[in-house]
Protein backbone atom coordinates (compact mmCIF):
# COMPACT_ATOMS: atom_id res chain seq x y z
CA UNK A 1 0.00 0.00 0.00
CA UNK A 2 2.55 2.61 0.75
CA UNK A 3 4.26 2.13 -2.33
CA UNK A 4 1.21 2.70 -4.34
CA UNK A 5 0.63 5.56 -2.64
CA UNK A 6 4.63 6.91 -2.98
CA UNK A 7 4.27 5.52 -7.04
CA UNK A 8 1.01 7.80 -6.77
CA UNK A 9 2.98 11.30 -5.89
CA UNK A 10 6.05 10.52 -8.19
CA UNK A 11 3.47 9.74 -10.74
CA UNK A 12 1.48 13.24 -9.80
CA UNK A 13 4.98 15.78 -9.61
CA UNK A 14 6.50 14.15 -12.79
CA UNK A 15 2.52 15.33 -14.06
CA UNK A 16 3.51 18.72 -12.51
CA UNK A 17 6.92 19.20 -13.72
CA UNK A 18 5.55 17.77 -17.86
CA UNK A 19 2.89 20.35 -17.21
CA UNK A 20 5.52 23.12 -16.36
CA UNK A 21 2.96 24.24 -13.35
CA UNK A 22 3.63 24.19 -9.82
CA UNK A 23 -0.29 24.91 -9.11
CA UNK A 24 -2.14 22.50 -6.62
CA UNK A 25 -4.48 22.04 -9.40
CA UNK A 26 -1.61 20.45 -11.78
CA UNK A 27 -0.70 18.05 -8.94
CA UNK A 28 -4.28 16.58 -8.18
CA UNK A 29 -5.18 16.17 -11.71
CA UNK A 30 -1.60 14.23 -11.67
CA UNK A 31 -2.83 12.56 -8.68
CA UNK A 32 -5.52 11.42 -10.26
CA UNK A 33 -4.09 10.26 -13.69
CA UNK A 34 -1.45 8.58 -11.65
CA UNK A 35 -4.30 6.80 -9.55
CA UNK A 36 -5.92 5.40 -12.68
CA UNK A 37 -2.40 4.08 -13.94
CA UNK A 38 -1.73 2.13 -10.88
CA UNK A 39 -5.50 1.03 -11.10
CA UNK A 40 -4.68 -0.70 -14.68
CA UNK A 41 -1.23 -1.68 -13.80
CA UNK A 42 -2.61 -3.16 -10.03
CA UNK A 43 -1.86 -6.80 -11.07
CA UNK A 44 1.54 -6.06 -11.07
CA UNK A 45 1.60 -5.18 -7.51
CA UNK A 46 1.78 -8.00 -4.58
CA UNK A 47 -1.00 -6.01 -2.85
CA UNK A 48 -4.66 -4.97 -3.66
CA UNK A 49 -5.31 -1.71 -5.09
CA UNK A 50 -4.90 0.86 -2.12
CA UNK A 51 -7.92 3.22 -2.77
CA UNK A 52 -10.02 -0.44 -1.60
CA UNK A 53 -8.06 -0.30 1.49
CA UNK A 54 -8.71 3.61 2.08
CA UNK A 55 -12.10 2.98 1.58
CA UNK A 56 -12.15 0.30 4.07
CA UNK A 57 -10.77 2.59 6.68
CA UNK A 58 -12.46 5.15 5.94
CA UNK A 59 -15.62 2.53 7.05
CA UNK A 60 -14.28 0.98 10.18
CA UNK A 61 -14.33 4.64 11.24
CA UNK A 62 -17.83 5.07 10.35
CA UNK A 63 -18.95 1.76 11.86
CA UNK A 64 -17.37 2.46 15.21
CA UNK A 65 -18.59 6.14 15.14
CA UNK A 66 -21.88 4.06 14.73
CA UNK A 67 -21.32 1.58 17.29
CA UNK A 68 -20.19 4.60 19.80
CA UNK A 69 -23.38 6.62 19.44
CA UNK A 70 -25.75 3.31 19.65
CA UNK A 71 -23.97 2.21 22.47
CA UNK A 72 -23.97 5.89 24.40
CA UNK A 73 -27.57 5.96 24.14
CA UNK A 74 -27.83 2.71 25.40
CA UNK A 75 -26.06 3.09 28.22
CA UNK A 76 -27.83 6.01 28.54
CA UNK A 77 -31.08 4.31 29.04
CA UNK A 78 -29.82 1.92 31.56
CA UNK A 79 -28.39 4.98 33.65
CA UNK A 80 -31.59 6.91 33.56
CA UNK A 81 -33.92 4.07 33.99
CA UNK A 82 -35.29 4.35 38.06
CA UNK A 83 -34.98 0.69 38.90
CA UNK A 84 -31.17 -0.80 37.95
CA UNK A 85 -32.48 -3.90 36.32
CA UNK A 86 -28.87 -4.66 34.30
CA UNK A 87 -28.00 -8.15 33.62
CA UNK A 88 -23.75 -7.77 33.47
CA UNK A 89 -21.85 -10.43 32.44
CA UNK A 90 -18.64 -11.91 31.01
CA UNK A 91 -18.64 -13.47 27.71
CA UNK A 92 -16.01 -15.38 25.48
CA UNK A 93 -15.36 -14.28 21.77
CA UNK A 94 -13.81 -16.50 18.94
CA UNK A 95 -12.07 -14.84 16.64
CA UNK A 96 -10.56 -15.32 12.98
CA UNK A 97 -8.06 -12.58 13.75
CA UNK A 98 -4.97 -13.76 13.49
CA UNK A 99 -2.64 -10.72 13.93
CA UNK A 100 -1.62 -9.41 17.00
CA UNK A 101 -2.23 -6.12 15.47
CA UNK A 102 -5.78 -6.96 14.42
CA UNK A 103 -6.65 -8.45 18.38
CA UNK A 104 -5.18 -5.08 20.00
CA UNK A 105 -7.68 -2.90 17.41
CA UNK A 106 -10.54 -5.63 18.14
CA UNK A 107 -10.08 -5.64 21.90
CA UNK A 108 -9.78 -1.50 22.00
CA UNK A 109 -12.35 -1.38 19.16
CA UNK A 110 -14.77 -3.01 22.44
CA UNK A 111 -13.08 -1.50 24.72
CA UNK A 112 -13.39 2.17 23.44
CA UNK A 113 -17.31 1.67 23.28
CA UNK A 114 -19.21 2.48 26.34
CA UNK A 115 -20.68 -0.34 28.43
CA UNK A 116 -18.28 -3.16 26.61
CA UNK A 117 -14.93 -3.81 28.05
CA UNK A 118 -11.60 -6.79 27.01
CA UNK A 119 -10.74 -8.52 30.18
CA UNK A 120 -8.61 -10.68 28.98
CA UNK A 121 -6.85 -12.12 25.45
CA UNK A 122 -6.53 -16.40 25.59
CA UNK A 123 -2.68 -17.11 25.45
CA UNK A 124 -3.52 -18.39 21.77
CA UNK A 125 -5.08 -15.30 20.85
CA UNK A 126 -8.13 -17.07 19.56
CA UNK A 127 -10.42 -15.75 22.09
CA UNK A 128 -11.26 -12.85 23.58
CA UNK A 129 -13.71 -12.46 26.72
CA UNK A 130 -15.73 -9.37 27.22
CA UNK A 131 -17.52 -7.83 30.12
CA UNK A 132 -20.92 -6.52 29.07
CA UNK A 133 -22.95 -3.55 31.46
CA UNK A 134 -26.37 -5.38 30.29
CA UNK A 135 -26.11 -8.28 28.07
CA UNK A 136 -29.62 -10.04 27.39
CA UNK A 137 -27.94 -12.87 24.98
CA UNK A 138 -24.37 -13.67 24.47
CA UNK A 139 -24.57 -15.14 20.85
CA UNK A 140 -26.27 -11.68 19.65
CA UNK A 141 -23.56 -9.73 21.09
CA UNK A 142 -20.69 -12.18 19.58
CA UNK A 143 -22.76 -11.83 16.09
CA UNK A 144 -22.50 -7.96 16.41
CA UNK A 145 -19.20 -7.51 16.64
CA UNK A 146 -18.32 -9.93 14.10
CA UNK A 147 -20.75 -8.76 12.19
CA UNK A 148 -19.47 -5.00 12.77
CA UNK A 149 -15.84 -4.50 13.41
CA UNK A 150 -14.39 -8.03 13.23
CA UNK A 151 -15.25 -7.45 9.38
CA UNK A 152 -14.53 -4.42 8.71
CA UNK A 153 -10.89 -4.64 10.33
CA UNK A 154 -10.23 -8.28 8.23
CA UNK A 155 -11.07 -5.50 5.08
CA UNK A 156 -8.85 -3.10 6.15
CA UNK A 157 -5.99 -5.84 6.69
CA UNK A 158 -6.78 -8.43 3.60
Amino acid sequence: MAFQILLNFLLAFTWMFFESSMESSTFFIGYLLGMLVIFFMRRFFSSRFYVYRIFSIIKLILIFLRELILSNLAVLKVVLRPKLDIRPGIFAMETKLTSDWEITLLANLITLTPGTLVVDVSPDNKTLYVHAVDIEDAEEAIEDIRGSFEKAIMEVSR
